[in-house]
Parts: structure tokens; C-alpha cells; sequence
């Protein structure tokens, strides 16, 4: 065998590769997981039924079953743009907001790549030359957040965010699970949000809870990605211009404006139209075009009928009468239903002449029972 990587090497190398936090921790079970089940058992998860299978439970209550013979865990956190880098200005039209980690390439296919030559460092340890790993970016079941408060990345915040003491939350982590034994990190043992409850204060829809954890069925972040189907209509108004994710509860944490590297740096560049959207040009985005647009995007999770419906409904929440043609259109030439039945409820709190027109035009051309009710409640 080798000599055996030391800390520094490890941090060294993440450095390397692009990741600014870095640490290692052992396999024990995370102290966090009855919480964690407690969570799901109370239906917080809203409709992600992933988080509540059988095995999603036993991994992550046991880090050990995410790979046969593992002895450690590399824990790493890689920035992505403060939402600051790109500066609020007038915009001509009405615009949209993505959360910022989103303004770039996404993150499952960059974080791997870059994952790879610590991988190698760590097959070199074996005196065959070969150490299993698996690698994990937001992609199985592990509690990444407990691993990486125990690896001295940082904590978790009452948003929930894992927070960096010297540079915030804006970062993204990754996990690489391996059979070489390392020396673990030191733990991170305090939690400095002390009294702040700026987060909590700021949420619109007021899902962050008392103990630290997410309501995601009110989440902004799930409501505009993780869900699928339709927005209830008490929360549309508290959307705002979100049309991809949520960035509040970190934009107004202390930490966040004190430490946070405003640049980011350029593993996630910032792509033209995807930080601030014009909504109207967006919601005639055809499928090949949204395709095109958001190709290697984490945007493309929601799919162009759940984009199209969240630009649907910021809209509405602007009340731009500007968009009244182009809601007009999307009610009326739409395919996706979900996207036709929130093109009707921004037409309703924009109001006026031309949308009342469209509205009672789609009333009696409608056959889909959810979108003729949401044309019935846009009416009244």
C-alpha cells in the first residue's frame, strides 16, 4: 500500500478540481435521521414518494449500504453564482427569476467530471491500484448534510442549507464513497445562527417550520421543480417572478451577505436569457426550442410544461397586460393542459377587456374539465 493520503492531500486535490469546501467523516449513522423520518412520516415530503421508499430509508440510516466495503466518505461543497453577480435592473419587460445555481450547466454532469481525478488519487491507495468508489452528486440516498457537518464543511442552517462559516450557502455538495480508510476531518460542532430568524421571516409561503426543516409542499423551489401537476391557487400569488427554483431564504442570511464570493467563480457561468427570462418570449418557447434552450440545464427538470406553466403564473403575479396576447394564445393554441389552466388564472388577475375576451373565447372551445375550471374561477 501507498502512503496514506493525508487531509491535506485530499483538500489539495479538491482544490484542484474546483471545490472550495472539502472534508472527510466516517460511516456511522447520521444523527439526524429520526428527525429525518419523523419529516416523512408527517407527509412533508409532499409527492417526492422517492424520498419514502423501503431502501431510500435503510441507506440513508445506514451510510454504509451506499457502497460494499466502504471505510469513508470525501464530502465536498463547489460554488455556484451568489444571485448578486447579476444585478437587478429596469428590465424593458417583464421578467422572470431562476434560482442561481441554475444559470449554468447543470451540476449532475459537471460535478462528476470533476470528481473523477480524486477518485483515481484514491485508487491509488490500494496496492493493487484499484479502490471502489461511488460518487454521489445529489443523486442517492444519504443524509449529504449531516455527512458534511461531520467532514467540518459547515451547518445546517434553519433554511435547511448547510452554511459555510467563511463563505455561506451557496454551494453545491458532492460525495465520494470509498474503501480506502481515511483520517476524518474535524466536525463542525456549532450552529451560528443563534437568534436569526431572517430566513424564516423572509419565506412568502412560510414553509420553513419552527424545527428546521421544509414544508416542500409550500416550498417555492418544489412547487416551480418537483411538482408536476398544478399550483394550488392560494400559493400562485406568493410565487412572484420565480419561474425556476428560490433563492430567498439565502439571500437574506447573514452569512450569506457577509462571506459569500459575490462571482462564484466560472464552473457555473451565468448563460445568456437564463438568469432573468422575458417572460412573454418564453411562454412561446415550442418544444424543440426549450430543448435547445435548456440542453445540459438544470432546467429541463421541470420539463417545458412545468416552466411554461410557472411562467404562466408570474405573469399573472406581475399583472403585465403587455402578456395578455400571448396568455391569450397559450389558452387558446396550448396543448398541455397544465399550462392552458394557468395561462387562464394569470388572465384572470391581470384583468381587462382583451382578457376577459380570451377567457369567455376558451370557455366555450375547452374540453378539459380542470382547465374549464380554472376558466370559470378566472371569470368570476
Amino acid at each position: 500500500m501507498n502512503n496514506r493520503l493525508s487531509l491535506d492531500d485530499i483538500r489539495a486535490e479538491a482544490q484542484r478540481a474546483g471545490f472550495g469546501l472539502s472534508g472527510v467523516t466516517t460511516l456511522e449513522p447520521p444523527p439526524h435521521f429520526d428527525a429525518y423520518t419523523a419529516w416523512l412520516d408527517a407527509g412533508r415530503h409532499a409527492q417526492m414518494a422517492y424520498l419514502d421508499t423501503e431502501r431510500a430509508r435503510s441507506v440513508r440510516a445506514n451510510p454504509r449500504h451506499v457502497l460494499d466495503g466502504s471505510r469513508s466518505v470525501v464530502v465536498l461543497g463547489m460554488r455556484y453564482p451568489d444571485p448578486r453577480a447579476i444585478p437587478d435592473a429596469e428590465p424593458s419587460e417583464a421578467c422572470g427569476r431562476v434560482a442561481s445555481y441554475a444559470w449554468g450547466d447543470d451540476y449532475h454532469d459537471i460535478l462528476p467530471e470533476r470528481l473523477a481525478p480524486l477518485a483515481d488519487l484514491l485508487g491509488a491507495q490500494l496496492s493493487n491500484g484499484f479502490s471502489s468508489t461511488k460518487i454521489y452528486t445529489d443523486t442517492g440516498p444519504v443524509l449529504e448534510r449531516d455527512l458534511a457537518q461531520r467532514a467540518g464543511l459547515g451547518w445546517a442552517g434553519k433554511n435547511t442549507c448547510l452554511i459555510s462559516p467563511s463563505s455561506g450557502s451557496y454551494y453545491l455538495l458532492a460525495e465520494v464513497f470509498t474503501s480506502v480508510e481515511l483520517e476524518p476531518s474535524q466536525p463542525l460542532q456549532t450552529d451560528h445562527c443563534g437568534t436569526c430568524t431572517r430566513c424564516i421571516q423572509a419565506c412568502p409561503t412560510g414553509c420553513i417550520l419552527p424545527d428546521r426543516t421544509i414544508d416542500a409542499g409550500r416550498c417555492i423551489s418544489y412547487l416551480t421543480i418537483e411538482n408536476k401537476g398544478t399550483i394550488p391557487a392560494d400559493l400562485r400569488p406568493r410565487l412572484g417572478e420565480w419561474v425556476f427554483g428560490c433563492d430567498i431564504c439565502q439571500m437574506v442570511c447573514p452569512w450569506n451577505i457577509r462571506f459569500s464570493d459575490i462571482a462564484g467563480g466560472d464552473v457555473f457561468a451565468p448563460r445568456q436569457a437564463i438568469p432573468r427570462p422575458v417572460l412573454r418570449k418564453e411562454l412561446r418557447l415550442t418544444p424543440q426550442e426549450f430543448n435547445r434552450k435548456f440542453k445540459r440545464s438544470p432546467v429541463r427538470r421541470a420539463k417545458r410544461r412545468g416552466y411554461l406553466r410557472n411562467v404562466a403564473v408570474a405573469l399573472g403575479n406581475l399583472k403585465d397586460q403587455a402578456a395578455v396576447p400571448d396568455l391569450s394564445f397559450s389558452l387558446l393554441s396550448e396543448p398541455e393542459p397544465l399550462v392552458r389552466a394557468h395561462a387562464a388564472w394569470a388572465l384572470g388577475q391581470i384583468g381587462g377587456a382583451s382578457a376577459k375576451a380570451a377567457l369567455e373565447k376558451a370557455l366555450h372551445a375547452e374540453s378539459h374539465i380542470a382547465v374549464l375550471h380554472e376558466i370559470q374561477s378566472a371569470l368570476a
